[in-house]
């Protein structure tokens, strides 16, 4: 059926808490930021509403509270760098230690060394975040072969099931990227770019295993997560309720921030845990193959940026070796 251990993913984030009580603090922090600072442009908003009459005053409240949910999501957008690079690179970095049997610092301990091993490798955040934007590029186009097969395939109804295939392969495919992240920084290699590129070839080449394994998981977290969204339905409503002026959608909206925070702070570390499992597993003692590099290189503008940055710092670090060494 599936080619991980539950039961191991969920020993792994047992011994790695202190991440997982950052990553909670980390995003359920986060959708408290939305709340208040939506409930306070509500408020605003209410005030305002008191120059007018009731429909004038209920407007102003949903404008307020749409404009406060507006600018927390603009100052995300602005940290979601420094997420990447603090909170989930450095949970995946403690996560190799496991995977390779290494002593695993306890305590806050942890969340230190991992922050080093991840500067040591990714420098600056922007530049993993570039990194990581162009792993989810390459891993889509992989994602579009299995739907291009399926669309030529002379199947009733071929291209109907190649959609809804593809719709379902852009959420599984979700829990992938930060895997070759994994790899990159397992490697202890000087260049993290052509770490990253002979990691998307060996993904490539054994994609069907993955994409089947991070199918379950897409099933496994977004079940999980639904169930999540129902149970926090009633307590997002309350919420909605003590806020000024009513907002019909809010509890909506609000349950479902609640769910993707338990969604990205538990659940995501667990399929990673899961994934991080079957690539390492699956790619043992094999060597990126040429053709699968030919064929990414043919289907994606990403993996040719990849490998040419790849090959650009390969040539600046030899630059560099050879001014050290001594004349």
């Amino acid at each position: 059926m599936w080619d991980f251990s539950l039961g191991s993913a969920l020993g792994m984030m047992a011994r790695t808490l202190p991440f997982i009580l950052l990553r909670m603090a980390v995003y359920f922090g986060i959708t408290l930021g939305y709340i208040l600072v939506t409930g306070a442009g509500a408020g605003v908003g209410y005030g305002i509403g008191g120059f007018g009459d009731e429909e004038f005053r209920a407007s102003t409240t949903m404008w307020g509270g749409f404009a406060g949910f507006g600018i927390f999501g603009a100052i995300m957008y602005w940290v979601r760098e420094y997420i990447l690079y603090i909170v989930k690179a450095g949970h995946i970095a403690v996560l190799i230690q496991l995977i390779d049997g290494k002593p695993m610092p306890e305590g806050r301990g942890q969340v230190a060394h991992a922050t080093a091993v991840v500067k040591e490798r990714f420098p600056q955040a922007s530049v993993l975040f570039a990194v990581d934007q162009l792993i989810k590029g390459v891993v889509k186009a992989i994602s579009g072969l299995v739907r291009g097969i399926l669309t030529i395939l002379p199947i009733p109804g071929g291209q109907q099931l190649a959609g809804i295939l593809s719709a379902f392969l852009r959420v599984a495919v979700g829990f992938v990227d930060e895997v070759i992240l994994a790899y990159a920084i397992r490697t202890n290699s000087t260049n993290a770019w052509m770490s990253v590129k002979e990691a998307l070839v060996l993904y490539g080449q054994n994609y069907k295993v993955m994409l089947k394994n991070a199918a379950w998981l897409a099933i496994i977290v977004y079940g999980l997560g639904f169930l999540v969204f129902l149970v926090m339905l009633a307590p997002a409503a309350l919420v909605v309720y003590l806020m000024p002026g009513a907002w019909a959608a809010g509890g909506v909206v609000f349950a479902l921030l609640f769910a993707w925070s338990v969604k990205a702070a538990l659940l995501e570390p667990f399929a990673i845990a899961c994934m991080m499992q079957v690539y390492f597993r699956t790619i043992e003692g094999q060597q990126p193959n040429p053709e699968w590099e030919a064929k990414l290189e043919q289907m994606s503008s990403k993996f040719r940026k990849l490998k040419e940055r790849a090959f650009s710092a390969g040539d600046a670090t030899d630059a560099a070796r050879t001014d050290m060494s001594p004349s």
